[in-house]
C-alpha cells in the first residue's frame, strides 16, 4: 500500500526531471556545454580516413547549376553521405582563381562547399556546418593536402579533418575529390571550445581574395615556357595589371597587413584582415589583434610567449616548410593561411596545399626544390618580411626549438619509414577510384608516376633536411649558393609529374583527360 500511496507523486519527479534533462541537452550550447558528441560523430564518420567515402549530390537540373558556377550562389540540393540523407543543404562553386583555372582544362570539375546550415540554423551533419569538397586540381598525386594536413594534425597543429570521397551526382559518377571540414564554427568548436576566439583568413583583395575574387585573372597569359624561375626572385612579369613598377611575377599581390606587419592603430590598415574575418570581432576584438601585430613586429621576446602560440606555431612551419608551399605565407602571395586569435595570442591554421611540394614554382628544378634552406625558408621576400615567421629566427632559444622540432618530424616520419608507408596505404586506398574517376585531371599513368615522384621527393627531402640540421649542407639560401657541393642530387626527378600551376597554364583550352 506505500508503495501505491506514493507511486503518482514517484512519476511526476521522474518526468520532471525527464523533461529538465531533455530541456538542458536540447540548450547545452546556451549554457557552455560543448557538444563533444557532435564533433565527434563527423570526425569518426565522414572523416574516418580507413575509407573511402561516397557523397550522392541531388539536384534537379544540375546542368544549370554547373554553367553558372563561377557566379558562387548558393543552391539547393540534397546529399546522401554514405547512404545517409541529409536534405535542404547549400552547395556552390568555391575557390578564387581556381574557378578560372578549371575552365582552362575545358572542364566542369569545380571545387564545392556545402553549407548545412545556410537555409536552417539547426541542420549539420553531425555537428558539422560547413563541409569543402576539393577537386584536386593540379594535383596529379592525388594527395598534396590530403598528407600535409594528415601531417599537421598528427605533429600538434590544429588543422581540417579531410577524407576521400567519391561522388556521384543524381547516382551518376563525377569524381575522386577529398572532403574537407570547414575551418569555421564546428571547427573552432572542436578545438577550442565553445568559448572559442576570433578567426581571420588574411588574403589581399587585389587577387583571390575572398569570394568572387581573381575570377578575371586568366593564368594562361602569363605561362612563360623558358626555363625555371628563381624561387628567391619570381621572374619579371610585365603584363601583369597593377604591377608596381619593377615589379616580379605576383610581386605586390599581398599587402602588408597580410604579411602581419604592424602599421599603426588604426583599422583601415589592416582591411584584408578584418573583411576576411570568419567570426565577427568586435571594436575591441580588432584593437587587441592590432596590438598583437604590434607586439609581435616588435619582436620583444619578453612579450612573445603572450604573443604566439610558440609551441604550435612553430611545428606548423616545421611541417610547412618541409612540403614546400610558396602558394602561401611564405610565398609571394602572402595567403591561404589561418589566423586564429584568442586573448591576445596568435596561431596559424593551414589552407590549401595543393601546391605543395613545389607545385607553385612550376617547371623549377627539382635539386633547388629538395634542397631548399629551412633557415630562409621564404620565396619572393626575406625572412623579416614575414613577422609571424621572423621570430623563430630572431632569437637563438626558439630557432634551436625549430631546428629540434625539425628532428623530432624527421625521426617520426623517416626512421622508420613512416611517411613512405603512409604514401603507400593512401595509394592502396584510393588507386581503383582514380582508375574510375571520369573527369580527373590527369591520366591514371601520370597518377601513378606523380605518386612515385613525390615518394623519391619526400625521401630526398628528408635526407637534404637532416644534413642541414647536422651543418653538412648549408641552411640558408645564400650558403647554398656559396658552396652546392654538398647538395642532394635531384636532378632526375621531374617537379611537373606531381602536377603544377605550369602545368594548368600549357593546357590551355585543351579538352580534359579521359579516363
Amino acid at each position: 500500500m506505500a508503495t501505491s500511496k506514493h507511486i503518482d507523486k514517484i512519476c511526476c519527479i521522474i518526468m520532471t526531471a525527464t523533461l529538465l534533462l531533455t530541456f538542458l541537452f536540447i540548450n547545452a550550447g546556451r549554457f557552455g556545454v560543448q557538444a563533444v558528441s557532435a564533433a565527434a560523430g563527423y570526425a569518426s564518420r565522414l572523416f574516418n580516413t580507413a575509407e573511402v567515402h561516397t557523397i550522392d549530390i541531388i539536384m534537379d537540373d544540375w546542368d544549370s547549376f554547373i554553367e553558372t558556377c563561377t557566379d558562387e550562389q548558393y543552391t539547393d540540393c540534397a546529399v546522401v553521405i554514405d547512404g545517409e540523407s541529409f536534405r535542404n543543404v547549400a552547395i556552390r562553386a568555391k575557390g578564387n582563381t581556381s574557378l578560372s583555372s578549371v575552365a582552362a582544362y575545358g572542364n566542369d570539375r569545380y571545387s564545392f562547399k556545402i553549407e548545412f546550415d545556410h537555409y536552417d540554423n539547426a541542420m549539420n551533419y553531425y555537428g558539422l556546418d560547413k563541409l569543402c569538397l576539393n577537386n584536386i586540381i593540379q594535383d596529379n598525386t592525388y594527395m598534396k593536402d590530403y598528407l600535409t594536413y594528415r601531417l599537421m594534425h598528427e605533429f600538434g597543429v590544429d588543422s581540417p579533418l579531410c577524407s576521400y570521397v567519391y561522388i556521384t551526382v543524381n547516382g551518376q559518377d563525377w569524381g575522386l575529390y577529398l572532403a574537407v571540414e570547414g575551418v569555421e564554427e564546428s571547427f573552432l568548436a572542436r578545438n577550442y571550445g565553445n568559448e572559442y576566439g576570433e578567426l581571420y583568413k588574411p588574403d589581399s583583395m587585389k587577387m583571390g581574395g575572398g569570394r568572387g575574387n581573381g575570377q578575371g585573372f586568366d593564368f594562361g597569359n602569363f605561362y612563360r615556357p623558358e626555363g625555371p624561375p628563381d624561387m628567391q626572385n619570381p621572374p619579371a612579369m610585365p603584363d601583369l595589371p597593377d604591377m608596381p613598377e619593377g615589379g616580379s611575377f605576383f610581386k605586390g599581390m599581398g599587402g602588408n597587413d597580410v604579411a602581419l606587419i604592424y602599421t599603426d592603430d588604426e583599422f583601415d590598415s589592416y582591411v584584408n584582415i578584418f573583411d576576411n574575418a570568419k567570426t565577427s570581432p568586435s571594436d575591441a576584438d580588432k584593437t587587441r589583434l592590432i596590438e598583437a601585430l604590434k607586439n609581435l613586429n616588435e619582436a620583444e621576446f619578453k612579450t612573445i610567449e603572450t604573443t604566439v602560440a610558440i609551441d604550435e606555431v612553430i611545428r606548423y612551419f616545421v611541417v610547412h616548410n618541409f612540403v614546400l608551399n610558396f602558394d602561401s605565407y611564405t610565398g609571394a602571395m602572402i595567403h591561404n593561411y589561418y589566423l586564429y586569435e584568442k586573448d591576445g595570442q596568435l596561431s596559424m591554421i593551414p589552407w590549401d596545399y595543393n601546391l605543395a611540394f613545389g607545385g607553385f614554382e612550376s617547371e623549377s628544378d627539382a635539386t633547388q626544390l629538395v634542397n631548399y634552406p629551412i633557415d630562409t625558408p621564404v620565396s619572393g621576400g626575406s625572412i623579416d618580411s614575414r613577422p609571424m615567421l621572423a621570430w623563430i629566427f630572431n632569437a637563438a632559444e626558439y630557432t634551436d626549438l625549430y631546428h629540434q622540432y625539425f628532428e623530432e618530424f624527421l625521426n617520426e616520419y623517416f626512421e622508420n619509414d613512416g611517411l613512405a608507408s603512409l604514401i603507400d596505404e593512401t595509394t592502396r586506398l584510393i588507386a581503383p577510384y582514380v582508375e574510375a574517376d571520369p573527369t580527373k585531371f590527369c591520366s591514371t599513368e601520370e597518377f601513378e608516376k606523380g605518386v612515385s615522384t613525390l615518394r623519391s621527393f619526400c625521401l630526398r627531402r628528408a635526407e637534404s633536411i637532416s644534413g642541414q640540421l647536422k651543418g653538412t649542407i648549408p641552411s640558408t639560401s645564400e650558403g647554398q649558393t656559396q658552396d652546392s657541393s654538398a647538395l642532394i642530387d635531384a636532378s632526375d626527378l621531374v617537379i611537373s609529374e606531381m602536377g603544377t600551376m605550369g602545368e594548368m597554364m600549357k593546357r590551355g583550352n585543351h579538352k580534359p583527360i579521359t579516363p
